[in-house]
């Protein structure tokens, strides 16, 4: 038997000011649609915003059902969005934001597990990492220089 140390190295910034102008902006990109997201069940809304390397921004907020597992996340609205609509381009940036309406929400929140595949698999596809910035409502701003930072074991084509 031998033993596998995973390690994972996010950089956390104080706040979104502490960001590049560009990112500020793709951040405020993430808040405006995170507030147009449909949430009445869960009442928790996510923004997503989608930096191609065409320079196109994408955006994506999570969109409920009354049938619960039949909604979709923000990061997957956007990313497959992006996929349709620019097949061509590579994701260089990613921002992420999620706010509730019960309480404030002052941790970074990283995507779910099955955004977090769904994210790899363009990652894999384009053969290039995928910066991920994430921040609750207020508070910090996490940054993972590549999705699979956050998905270490990655489960992609070539396990089939």
């Amino acid at each position: 038997m031998k033993k596998l140390d995973i390690t994972t190295s996010l950089e956390v910034y104080d706040s979104v000011q502490e960001l590049s102008e560009e990112l500020q902006d793709l951040m405020k990109q993430a808040v405006e649609v995170r507030d147009q997201a449909y949430a009445p069940y869960s009442k928790f809304k996510v923004g997503a915003a989608i930096l191609l390397d065409n320079g196109e921004v994408v955006v994506g907020s999570n969109q409920e059902n009354a049938s619960y597992p039949s909604g979709l996340c923000a990061e997957r609205t956007a990313v497959y969005y992006a996929g349709a609509k620019y097949p061509e381009s590579r994701i260089l940036k990613i921002a992420i934001t999620a706010r509730s309406l019960n309480q404030e929400v002052t941790k970074p929140v990283p995507p779910c597990g099955a955004c977090r595949q769904a994210l790899v698999e363009y990652e894999v596809k384009q053969k290039e990492p995928i910066e991920l910035y994430f921040m609750g409502e207020t508070g910090e701003v996490m940054k993972a220089a590549s999705v699979s930072e956050i998905l270490p074991l990655v489960f992609d084509s070539n396990c089939l």
